[in-house]
């Protein structure tokens, strides 16, 4: 396990966020994060790592609580709306690296 702290940029860089959050490793299996302080009440969340065929699946899954009724709801909505798209666009380039060292693996045996 490890304690990491990082900023992130929001509302059009206008804002930084600062979270600090616990890391642990299940390897080759898991990474889970929890939230312990940041700019929600409570936030989870784990990448997991499984095979399928010969081939390894990676999913992601999170839980985001929000506190001060629609004005918490408003803000969370925001911030998991940047957080799900940072997480998509590494999930489409670690996939394209992985494919890629598959075809060189495979060219070069």
């Amino acid at each position: 396990m490890v304690l990491a702290e990082h900023y992130t940029p929001v509302h059009r860089g206008r804002l930084t966020a600062a979270t600090l959050e616990t890391v642990t490793f299940d390897r080759p299996h898991r990474i889970a994060f929890r939230l312990v302080r940041g700019p929600v009440p409570y936030l989870t969340e784990e990448f997991t790592l499984t095979e399928d065929e010969g081939t390894t699946q990676l999913e992601y899954s999170g839980e985001l609580g929000t506190d001060f009724g629609v004005a918490g709801q408003w803000w969370a909505d925001r911030v998991a709306a940047a957080w799900e798209a940072a997480v998509r666009a590494s999930f489409t380039s670690i996939q394209a690296e992985a494919e890629r060292r598959v075809r060189a693996s495979t060219a070069n045996p």
